[in-house]
């Protein structure tokens, strides 16, 4: 495939080749893609592609041999090396328009909405990977850098790819730049509980007064918890801790074989609702308030929602951070998600087994392929260039397994199901699960780019939650993604933020993400402010802060950030 694709440089005629749709004979790349997947295009739609086609690339070969560059708007190519060299721009400017005829001809294609996408990601994966940067023959700016430095860049990037073999891995970040536990995951706290699942850490405080009531922190078992407590700087614990709240966090265990047989419902009961009890018998306090990101959101509704069927209700408040509760859409993982694709992972992995943190990790680089993959294989390996430091793109690659059983009962009931919007549909710690049921004010947080979570499905979570009561529920919407837009300290005054808080009835309540957005109001900087504004409101009265950490039932086990975080995935 790339010898055809390399092949428009010496040939512009080439290009006829790529409409030769025949399986048997695959000279475009999506003939073996619309086999695979029993799709078609219509002729009379390839004949149309095909002449537009034609005329923009002979358009380009004229402008050519006449010496007159194309212009190249991709940032791929901004480097003054691919202007330098007219064949160069030449070929970016092909693989351009190769881009561009594909990606039509993806979206020409006669199939269901599901497998349009499936397609669609597809060729955008062949798109991405046979772009002329990725290629040290092709790149321009690489072969500059290499004559520069005499050869030694390429030394340099054959030892950083060999390396990344090893560890398996691309490596995103200068990984010798942080250590967990020295810079970051550095709030002072202790590990006050364990079990099989997790160690609950708490927090030590920073003012004289807490809010009476302390706030337990769920983060994504799917990743490590110091995404919320990264640097000094962007810590949201650090955050919380210092607007005075008494702070509880889970850190989840990675698992390793011996969880191979763990169950959804075991993250609910050993895991969530384990955690409550013991902050309850620590604080003195029956109701908490409730913090989930991300899955972590997803598992702490449906803790409290089996509380709630068992006669309890301990949350004072709930936060639900760029959570699903409604899988009505499930954004770019969508293409992973099928009836076919579920039952291969339930086959291999529901009766035990462990899905690794490498395959969740390279699943959602491939989301993002220019930007988590492509974009260091032309700086790390054909520049041999060293990744900078970053805490962000660290912890990204510091990921988490997770046991086989629980991967495949989340994947079923909620991103293929969608089974857990409906009240009663499933029984969880052998309760029945209904969301409406949750008795407690919630503040949904979503980000306006948000790649994983759309933020249209995080704000579908408000008719789910306090459905009688659509005003005990506040939606804020963030901007940037699913990372980014949450970890945005109140203290940068970066980016903005928006806000509905025009009065909310039954009958009043907008009834889709878009009618909430056309009464919201922009604000500069972190929403941040407005979350501590929330706690305080139901955190109860003022008491002294805590002057140790644990009780004598639950006694100092060792420092934050505690053992289980510093356990590196397979």
């Amino acid at each position: 495939m790339t010898k055809e694709w390399m092949a428009q440089i010496s040939n512009p005629e080439q290009w006829k080749t790529w409409f030769n749709m025949v399986p048997q004979q695959p000279s475009n790349p999506l003939a073996g893609i619309l086999q695979d997947a029993g799709a078609s295009i219509k002729p009379e739609a390839v004949e149309q592609l095909k002449n537009a086609y034609m005329a923009k690339l002979t358009g380009l070969w004229a402008e050519f041999m006449a010496g007159k560059a194309p212009e190249l708007k991709d940032r791929r190519f901004a480097a003054p090396a691919w202007q330098a060299s007219p064949l160069s721009a030449f070929n970016a400017a092909s693989y351009l328009l190769n881009a561009e005829f594909l990606t039509a001809m993806a979206d020409a294609v006669e199939a269901t909405p599901h497998q349009k996408q499936k397609i669609a990601f597809a060729v955008q994966q062949i798109v991405d990977a046979m772009s002329p940067a990725n290629f040290l023959a092709t790149n321009p700016d690489a072969q500059q850098t290499l004559i520069e430095t005499k050869g030694e860049s390429l030394a340099k990037g054959l030892n950083n790819m060999l390396a990344d073999m090893q560890k398996g891995r691309i490596s995103q970040s200068d990984e010798s730049a942080f250590e967990v536990g020295r810079n970051v995951a550095t709030t002072p706290g202790t590990v006050v509980f364990e079990n099989a699942l997790f160690q609950l850490i708490q927090y030590t405080p920073t003012t004289s007064t807490v809010h009476q009531r302390p706030l337990l922190m769920v983060p994504p078992c799917i990743n490590k918890f110091y995404i919320l407590d990264l640097q000094p700087e962007n810590s949201l614990v650090r955050y919380a801790v210092e607007q005075g709240n008494t702070v509880f966090l889970m850190s989840w265990r990675n698992p390793d074989l011996s969880m191979q047989h763990v169950t959804w419902d075991d993250y609910v009961e050993q895991g969530v609702i384990a955690a409550i009890k013991v902050v309850q018998d620590i604080s003195g306090q029956d109701k908490l308030n409730m913090f989930g990101f991300c899955v972590g959101g997803t598992i702490v509704s449906t803790a409290l929602a089996v509380l709630k069927a068992r006669g309890e209700n301990p949350a004072a408040s709930l936060t639900l951070l760029t959570t699903f509760l409604d899988f009505c859409d499930t954004g770019a993982l969508d293409v992973f998600i099928d009836e076919q694709q579920v039952a291969l992972r339930e086959q291999a992995l529901a009766k035990g087994g462990l899905m690794s943190g490498r395959d969740l990790g390279s699943t959602f680089s491939s989301l993002r392929p220019n930007d988590l993959v492509w974009n260091y294989v032309q700086s790390n390996y054909l520049k041999g260039k060293e990744p900078a430091a970053f805490d962000l793109l660290y912890w990204n690659s510091d990921g988490t397994g997770l046991p086989g059983p629980m991967f495949c009962w989340y994947l079923r009931n909620t991103y293929l199901e969608n089974s857990l919007k409906v009240p009663g549909k499933l029984t969880v710690a052998g309760e029945k699960v209904d969301l409406s049921s949750i008795d407690a004010p919630a503040f949904i947080y979503g980000s306006r780019e948000d790649h994983i979570v759309p933020w249209g499905a995080a704000y579908a979570s408000t008719a789910l939650l306090n459905p009688k009561k659509p005003a005990a529920n506040r939606f804020i919407l963030g901007a940037s993604g699913h990372i980014a837009g949450v970890i945005n300290p109140a203290s940068k005054k970066k980016r903005s933020y928006w806000s509905n808080d025009q009065p909310r009835t039954a009958k009043a309540r907008p009834q889709s993400a878009e009618q909430w957005m056309e009464g919201a109001t922009e604000h500069v900087g972190s929403w941040w402010s407005e979350w501590a504004a929330f706690l305080a409101e139901h955190g109860g009265a003022e008491a002294k802060a805590p002057g140790k950490p644990g009780n004598k039932r639950h006694a100092a086990i060792e420092p934050a950030p505690g053992r289980y975080v510093k356990v590196r995935a397979d």
